[in-house]
């Protein structure tokens, strides 16, 4: 994790969460992550899978230029996009793991910034998969914040959190699209022709 709002937030989860895979919604206290709240937010998943946000942080909002309250979270990921949010939300429901992305936004006057997407599974009245506690956090604030609003977001990582058991076959691949961005390191047969 490289944002200081995503370690405050999975180590305040973890604190919560104990020996099971996710914490109850009703222990979350605002007061104790005070310092990262306008970074946060609280999604509420359907039977069907579809994740809205039930509350989000002031800084969020701004980003998208906006109150995010009722809006589906795959709607702020273009439409040929939306599979990536989906399957983000699909990992904390179903698996009951945290999910850690690298994320680009992009602004419609081509101002880009850099994100890091946190999405902890919450408990909601002891159903597992009914809400996730998330952080959405820029490595630096630009000075367009609240003024340009970013209206395109692209997966560049995926990395699963706090589990310590195997997940589904094939669970955690961030599809062919978004993989084949992603930059590797190759190494090649060679070397030095003495």
């Amino acid at each position: 994790m490289k944002h200081a709002t995503s370690r405050m937030l999975f180590s305040y989860w973890d604190g919560l969460r104990g020996e099971r895979a996710a914490p109850e919604r009703s222990q979350v206290e605002p007061g104790k992550i005070r310092h990262i709240l306008a970074d946060t937010f609280i999604l509420g998943i359907e039977a069907d899978g579809q994740a809205t946000f039930r509350l989000a942080g002031t800084r969020v909002c701004a980003l998208f230029g906006r109150d995010l309250k009722g809006v589906n979270f795959a709607d702020l990921w273009p439409a040929d996009r939306r599979a990536e949010a989906d399957q983000l939300v699909d990992l904390v429901a179903n698996d009951t793991v945290g999910t850690l992305a690298g994320i680009t936004g992009e602004t419609e006057f081509g101002s880009v910034i850099s994100l890091e997407l946190l999405l902890l599974p919450l408990r909601h009245c002891g159903a597992p998969n009914r809400r996730a506690l998330g952080a959405l956090s820029p490595g630096a604030v630009p000075s367009w914040l609240g003024l340009t609003p970013v209206h395109l977001l692209e997966l560049r990582s995926l990395r699963v959190v706090g589990n310590s058991r195997p997940l589904r076959p094939g669970i955690g691949d961030i599809g062919p699209l978004a993989a084949a961005k992603r930059h590797r390191l190759v190494l090649l047969d060679g070397g030095l022709n003495k």
